[in-house]
């Protein structure tokens, strides 16, 4: 799977997950991706204010994806110059 692919295919389970059918890369957006071997991650986020983001697995041998939705609960600062 090429990495455009692999993509294309994160953006369809984030806007399943929504029910949309129409969306631009403005709308879902990669945030982090890499790819080791076989395997493709990749952290998605959208234009929506819920506080979602959502981590896609590609799994090479298997040729399996898991997708994961997680919704922002908290954010706390640390700090460490004391």
């Amino acid at each position: 799977m090429t990495e455009l692919e692999f993509i294309s295919l994160c953006r369809e389970c984030v806007a399943k997950y929504y029910g949309i059918l129409d969306y631009s890369t403005k709308d879902i957006y990669v945030v982090w991706l890499v790819k080791v071997l076989q395997n493709n991650k990749a952290l998605l986020s959208t234009n929506n204010p819920d506080g979602m983001y959502f981590e896609c697995t590609y799994d090479g041998d298997k040729k399996k994806l898991y997708f994961d939705a997680y919704k922002h609960q908290k954010n706390i600062e640390f700090d460490l110059n004391k």
